[in-house]
């Protein structure tokens, strides 16, 4: 399947490493505002294309486009994407309100092309092999789950944090869908969250590259601290932190028997699991297995559930709920009451055991859109 790469920044190589490295996928090329970081991309990774956006949606062969453009662009470029009758995956958060969101589904489904987004890390082998203990009752029936996600903030080691810290960012948008995301794949939709929201600085600097030393404002609150209620009872507790000289990043779900800790940083992390029956042995590690995944095997997923005719696994669908969550604790926060969630979530199914990512499973047959 062709693919196009729409942004050029630092995600993009991330994206690239792996996405050249699937038989099933074809990259043909890669566009940005900024044309001459597209031809550097191009030439480093060996791309026959590279240009402006709407060049890009122009060329031939190309099936799946991935937009790593910034979060106050993911809604027009993925119309944009969509009007061109390509599928659309983007990368998180989806767009920064509930009725782009809306549109860019309504517009997909009006022209028959299907909607993937970030994060994907729910593909990887780690929170796969979590998923999958979860429902083997490794812990019984869970009753609440923890997460945390605490560091000193992105202006540390981003040559360009600004956009970070802008809406649409901050911890809860830039970090938070990894976390949302994971809860509501093993734990199922969210029915309503409280948050109270602070800011420890209105201006960052800096810390590395060219512009280090410079400061910028900050726009968006850069602490949340939010209770989860989902629609099955379970009860969530989370911080979303860039205000901490101490960095945690925690997703720790309690069942009726034990404790499960899942590796949400990553893609192929070992599964933690303390057994009530025997507290004092601690946590025992148990390793992902399978192949190690990694940034963009939703892609690829999604290529093949194109091809199969069924919606992607990291579904918009799914992107727009976690979306709506977000968008809640923002309002929570801000009136200091409990919001509901007014949308919800289809139950997302582990892959398959013999789900591999270098399988060539297209048998060199172009699919065509």
């Amino acid at each position: 399947m062709g693919v196009g790469i729409i942004g050029a920044g630092n995600v993009s190589d991330q994206y690239l490493r792996s996405l050249l490295t699937y038989p099933d996928l074809d990259v043909r090329g890669i566009a940005d505002l900024d044309v001459s970081r597209a031809r550097d991309q191009a030439a480093a990774y060996g791309l026959e294309f590279a240009g402006p956006v709407a060049d890009l949606l122009r060329l031939d062969g190309i099936d799946l486009v991935v937009n790593l453009t910034i979060p106050a662009a993911h809604a027009e470029v993925g119309l944009a994407v969509i009007e061109s009758g390509r599928h659309l995956w983007g990368e998180k958060p989806f767009t920064l309100d509930r009725a782009s969101a809306r549109q860019v589904l309504a517009a997909a489904r009006a022209a028959g092309v299907m909607v993937g987004n970030a994060p994907d890390t729910i593909l990887g082998s780690g929170i796969q092999r979590s998923q999958r203990l979860l429902m083997d009752a490794a812990i019984g029936t869970p009753t609440t789950v923890l997460t945390l996600m605490q560091g000193p903030g992105p202006e540390r080691w981003h040559p360009r944090p600004q956009f970070l810290f802008e809406r649409g960012a901050g911890p809860l948008f830039d970090i938070g869908p990894y976390y949302l995301t994971t809860m509501v794949q093993m734990l199922g939709p969210i029915a309503s969250v409280t948050a109270a929201g602070h800011r420890a600085r209105t201006v960052r600097a800096i810390g590395t590259g060219p512009d280090a030393g410079a400061s910028f404002p900050v726009q968006v609150d850069t602490h949340a601290s939010v209770l989860t209620t989902f629609a099955s009872g379970v009860v969530g507790t989370s911080v979303y932190s860039f205000d901490s000289p101490v960095s945690r990043q925690r997703l720790e779900i309690t069942g009726l028997d034990g404790v499960m800790q899942v590796p949400v940083s990553g893609f192929n992390g070992p599964t933690r699991i303390l057994r009530a029956a025997a507290p004092d042995d601690g946590f025992a590690d148990i390793p992902a297995g399978g192949e190690e995944r990694d940034r963009g095997v939703g892609v690829l997923e999604m290529a093949r559930a194109i091809r199969a005719g069924r919606q992607p696994r990291a579904s918009g669908q799914l992107a727009l709920h976690v979306l709506d969550v977000m968008l809640a604790i923002e309002e929570s926060a801000a009136s200091g009451s409990p919001v509901p969630i007014e949308s919800t979530a289809d139950t997302v199914p582990p892959l398959e055991d013999s789900w591999s990512a270098t399988a060539a499973t297209f048998g060199g047959e172009r699919v065509a859109r």
